[in-house]
């Protein structure tokens, strides 16, 4: 990575918990122009705090709408009416299509010059479907870069047509803008869809949230919408706005992968918005799903197993990407069709989904409005005991970092990722802003983490055998974090590599292949034997340790080692660096003289020539070097349990670290 904002996920073993969902961002737009249309003060509850609404109020409020802010995510708006008191403005929209979609109609049917842009990509997104559903009516928009993109210019204009037509199968936010904007003509126009419409669950939003407002839609089907002279919208007074039901669908795929429940609260039986029915794809794959009138609840199969599905996805595109993720841990191939408009969203998310997953290990093939997903499946077990899943393809990268195309769902969605998986990076997680702001927050407060006991200390205190005897207890695995580096050392002197040459160790950090079997170690493929434990690879170890490159291209190593069921892992900053949000953090220490007396006798039973007081000399002389080098010093992190072992032996120390996890996770 390179100067790219990220957060990096561990490997999780389960989720369980309840999520309050933040409003709709669908609603929360749709509303807020509405109350700005109206006549009279409407008082807007739960609305969504993000990216898109914020580009909504700060438009409205350039237009001249007066608008308060009550606090704890109410606004006081005040309607103009439908007649924007600022005639002439500039408005910069973000990559807001919910704002920039329903403002050019309402703009273009109001009077008045206007210019609207937002960011490279919203010049991306196509618009022009509606500007010629607009210009039928009357509406003077000209393109001010690339024919039918944004930016655009609006100019005050003669409107006289009282029907016109708009394509269907692009984006149902044209008609939903169309539909919203109708109104201020104040005379009968009718609406032609041409070709199908999608996204069908959307415009009943719109439909039903111009109905609180006092403007019902006459429709025949979904071609042909009519609205009557004398239409106007007029204040609720109050409105509340749902939780969103897209961002519900990370939550609810969590509770199917990983054991749940996990309740959704926001949504429910009652909810207007289409992507409630991600639970019904669910409960398809074999979930196990509950719902009440605005909450909703997701547990895994009763097989422990996720089924492929193959759907038509056109009315939840949205939630159709989290299904995508989800297909990852079912058995066989799993096909959503009907997705043409992921190719025109925040990114091309039919070609971003399938680079993405592909990262993972996935096999997929995409097309023009579909994608195929074929994953690694969960053991029959589940994750409802064990939260253990088949081994990766080969092909599989460890950590793989994740691109999101400044796309949130993007960055929701491959959170999914890491059940199972050795943790994943995620690149500019900000993203997720324009939805949910502290999505990765309450992720992380419905998952549990693959479990880490981290067991510093200094040389020749006996946490390699501590770690050892608990990892061996507890079922986990077990890293011996200070054999990286001897291995690393080992490696550079073999291939003729001066230990003070940072770059060229970093280099070969990065390429050498080291691989662990109980005791066992290989690197490169060759075994390699108890010369790795030797003063002299101990202090070349320490000498490479105290390198920041050199430490920064072995931390994915290390992390790579946590999987489930857990891992037990000893070395000098595992608590501090590697493994910060390590369930039992413990400083293991033993004074210097008890250190070279267990080390002399353990080079004795292997055999090897040993003199206690040059050991003393040498471990006092690396405490010295390890405390005082500024790569991570030997220290006791906060939060880590100090253990000295002086007067302990090794049953006693193993009986102290195995009392404190059960402590901590019964």
């Amino acid at each position: 990575m390179t100067n790219i904002e990220c957060i990096d996920l561990p490997p999780l073993m389960s989720a369980r918990g309840t999520v309050r969902l933040p409003g709709s961002k669908s609603i929360s737009n749709r509303v807020l122009l509405l109350a700005a249309l109206a006549e009279g003060k409407t008082e807007v509850r739960d609305l969504l705090h993000s990216d898109d609404t914020d580009r909504m109020l700060e438009g409205l409020q350039m237009l001249g709408v007066k608008i308060e802010s009550l606090g704890n995510n109410a606004y006081s708006v005040t309607g103009c009416g439908g007649d924007f008191p600022v005639k002439d403005a500039v408005l910069f929209l973000g990559n807001a299509g919910t704002a920039f979609r329903p403002l050019t109609a309402a703009l273009a049917l109001s009077g008045g010059s206007y210019t609207l842009s937002g960011v490279a990509r919203m010049h991306e997104r196509p618009i022009g479907d509606l500007v010629v559903a607009l210009r039928q009516l009357g509406a003077n928009i000209d393109y001010l870069g690339n024919d039918n993109f944004p930016p655009l210019h609006i100019h005050p204009a003669k409107l006289t047509g009282d029907t016109t037509q708009v394509r269907g199968d692009v984006s149902s936010q044209f008609l939903t803008a169309l539909l919203m904007a109708l109104p201020l003509l104040k005379r009968t126009v009718t609406v032609e869809v041409i070709g199908e419409l999608i996204s069908k669950p959307y415009i009943e939003i719109t439909l039903a949230m111009m109905a609180r407002f006092g403007v019902i839609v006459q429709r025949d089907g979904w071609q042909r919408f009519t609205l009557t002279s004398g239409s106007r919208y007029v204040s609720p007074g109050v409105i509340y706005v749902e939780g969103d039901a897209s961002s519900a669908s990370y939550f609810l795929a969590a509770g199917a992968i990983g054991g749940g429940p996990v309740r959704v609260e926001g949504v429910g039986r009652s909810s207007i918005q289409g992507d409630v029915r991600f639970a019904e794809a669910l409960a398809l794959m074999g979930a196990q799903i509950e719902m009440g009138e605005n909450w909703i609840e997701a547990r895994a199969p009763l097989s422990g197993k996720l089924q492929a599905i193959d759907m038509d996805c056109n009315h939840i595109p949205d939630a159709a990407m989290t299904l995508a993720v989800a297909a990852l841990y079912a058995g066989g191939t799993t096909t959503l069709r009907n997705i043409a408009s992921w190719r025109v969203k925040e990114t091309d998310r039919i070609a971003a989904m399938a680079t993405e997953l592909r990262k993972v290990g996935a096999t997929v093939e995409e097309g023009a409005d579909y994608i195929k997903v074929t994953g690694f499946g969960i053991q029959d077990s589940g994750f409802r005991d064990t939260a253990e899943v088949l081994p990766h393809p080969a092909s599989c990268i460890l950590h793989p970092e994740i691109d999101t195309y400044d796309d949130h769902r993007m960055a929701m969605c491959f959170s999914l990722t890491t059940f199972g998986l050795e943790g994943v990076r995620i690149n500019d997680p900000g993203c997720v802003a324009k939805t949910f702001p502290d999505y990765f927050a309450a992720f992380a407060n419905i998952t549990n983490p693959v479990p880490v006991i981290a067991i510093d200390g200094p040389s020749a205190s006996g946490k390699g055998t501590v770690a050892q005897r608990v990892a061996t207890e507890l079922g986990f695995h077990y890293l011996d974090s200070g054999a990286l580096y001897r291995l690393l050392a080992t490696a550079a002197q073999r291939d003729g590599i001066a230990l003070e040459d940072e770059a060229a160790l970093v280099a070969l950090a990065g390429c050498i292949d080291i691989r662990f079997d109980g005791e066992k170690i290989w690197l490169d493929g060759e075994l390699v034997g108890d010369e790795l434990r030797s003063e002299r690879s101990g202090a070349a170890a320490s000498k490479i340790a105290a390198l920041y490159g050199v430490r920064a291209a072995l931390l994915d190593k290390q992390r790579a080692f946590r999987r489930s069921p857990g891992l037990v892992t000893d070395g000098r900053d595992m608590a501090s660096v590697v493994f910060p949000d390590a369930v039992l953090k413990i400083f293991l220490t033993a004074s210097a003289e008890a250190r070279a007396e267990r080390r002399y006798k353990q080079l004795k039973e292997k055999g090897m020539d040993a003199n206690i007081a040059p050991l003393l000399q040498e471990i006092k002389a690396r405490d010295e070097r390890d405390t005082r080098r500024s790569a991570a010093p030997l220290q006791q992190t906060s939060g880590a349990s100090l253990l000295d072992t002086t007067d302990l032996n090794i049953d006693q120390a193993v009986n102290s670290v195995l009392t404190d996890y059960r402590r901590l996770t019964p």
